[in-house]
């Protein structure tokens, strides 16, 4: 089967965020299974040409390899994508957003036709590309070449839509009619996103409790309606996790390799964690924390119950992440007054992280609403035990049989919830079997290939 998949971030060319990370592992698995896929997005600054090799195959393309034979075609426009963001920088998002990714989204259809490269399927992510559904639907249809190719669009957050001011609909090169109540407006505005709902023939977010949620009010951010509409299309795949990256038996960033049968080396990551972030060095519980500092990702919850479970249970907290400044100030008040307690490190570092993973016992993640989640999946892998409350791909991932679950978002129930860590930790018996069933757990991307697989052939069966 010939997929094109396109993205506005792939891993290693461009991330922000766990989109890229998808993206750039999904179609390895899917070479995997024997099918042809290919890739396009934009020509960031970033992208370096000599250390990914990146040759020009065309005035304003230039094409790329992951995987054993993956092309990446890299869309090329200097005023709209030769600057030092992806999607905008200090003061906020680029004012002509809409622009630069009606350019890459058109242009990315025309060159299928360029290169002779008809796809089975178009698989399309997040609003960024979601403009080729509307594109191929309503433009490129009329054209033979296109007339079979089959829509599949990824939500991976449907907080993320695409929204711009109504004035600015003659840039989309559409026609008018589209600007409507089953179209791209959205309450006097465009919603790029759901028109590439409207457009797709089949829809699919990152987790199937996801699917069900953005189908109700508190997750729908004001598109339920149209998704509930479209049900028997929508869908929910969880995405995997890249094990070539995430191992600790082989984990380069860590500071002692362990596995499944040597998991008490474990405990040397933590003493070494421990001294590095100045906390005192002894058995003391160690929750972790790898994330965007935001009430998205459980923050308020957090730094509402800090000083009573440091009370309650002589907690260690290492955090890592940015995020809102309220919280960055707090957690910084925080750490000067429990100095041996908590350790904030406000900044990305992909060392550092991995060495969190591999030395928490416990592994913090009570989003308020997480489409999918990574960091849950990593920690199982390292033998730390995720807190979260139950949403989304953590609902999907997480149970009383592998962490500590809570389903009421509430302080007191966040704190019931690391209570019971906290007991569980004490009985040394029941913690090693927990650690140790931990390791047991399976996230590979190729279960979650094989169910695109099945998905695009739902699609191209529809004829």
């Amino acid at each position: 089967m010939k997929i094109l998949m396109c993205s506005s971030e792939v891993v290693p060319f461009a991330k922000t965020g766990g989109l890229a990370d998808v993206v750039g592992a999904l179609p390895l698995a899917l070479e995997k299974l024997g099918h042809e896929v290919r890739i396009t997005m934009p020509k960031y600054k970033i992208v370096n040409n000599q250390k990914l090799k990146v040759t020009a195959i065309a005035k304003d393309v230039d094409a790329g390899k992951i995987g054993n034979n993956i092309a990446v075609y890299f869309i090329k426009n200097d005023k709209y994508f030769g600057r030092d963001g992806l999607y905008g920088d200090k003061n906020g998002d680029y004012p002509d957003n809409l622009q630069r990714f009606s350019f890459y989204s058109r242009r990315s259809l025309e060159l299928l036709k360029e290169i002779n490269y008809s796809p089975d399927v178009l698989h399309l992510h997040d609003w960024q590309s979601a403009l080729a559904a509307i594109y191929l639907k309503n433009i490129y249809r009329k054209d033979n070449f296109y007339n079979k190719i089959r829509i599949l669009l990824t939500i991976h957050n449907l907080a993320y839509q695409g929204l711009f001011l109504k004035e600015e609909y003659p840039k989309l090169g559409l026609d008018d009619e589209l600007f409507s109540v089953d179209g791209l407006e959205f309450y006097n505005k465009i919603n790029i996103l759901k028109g590439g709902i409207i457009a797709s023939e089949l829809i699919n977010t990152v987790s199937e409790t996801y699917a069900m949620e953005i189908q109700g009010k508190e997750f729908g951010c004001g598109l339920e309606g149209v998704l509930s509409g479209r049900k028997n299309d929508l869908s929910g795949i969880i995405n995997g996790l890249d094990y070539d990256a995430w191992d600790p038996k082989k984990d380069k960033l860590i500071y002692k390799n362990f596995s499944p049968e040597t998991w008490k080396d474990k405990y040397q990551n933590k003493a070494q964690l421990q001294k590095d972030c100045g906390l005192s060095v002894n058995d003391a519980p160690l929750f972790g924390m790898v994330s965007r500092l935001a009430d998205q990702k459980g923050m308020d919850l957090i730094s509402s119950s800090m000083e009573d479970l440091i009370k309650i249970g002589h907690i260690q907290m290492v955090f890592l992440g940015t995020g809102d400044v309220k919280y960055h100030n707090l957690l910084e008040q925080m750490a000067k007054r429990y100095p041996h307690n908590i350790s904030v490190n406000l900044k990305f570092d992909d060392s550092l992280a991995h060495k969190i993973y591999a030395a928490s016992d416990i592994f913090l993640m009570p989003s308020r609403y997480e489409p999918c989640g990574l960091g849950q999946m990593i920690a199982l892998k390292y033998g730390a035990l995720p807190l979260v409350f139950k949403t989304g791909g953590l609902a999907d991932t997480i149970s009383k049989e592998n962490g500590f679950v809570f389903e009421k978002y509430s302080v007191p129930a966040f704190i019931d919830s690391a209570k019971e860590a906290l007991s569980a930790y004490g009985d040394k018996v029941k913690w090693e079997k927990l650690v140790k069933k931990a390791f047991t757990y399976d996230f590979s991307w190729e279960e979650s290939a094989k169910k695109y697989v099945e998905l695009y052939k739902n699609l191209t069966s529809k004829g």
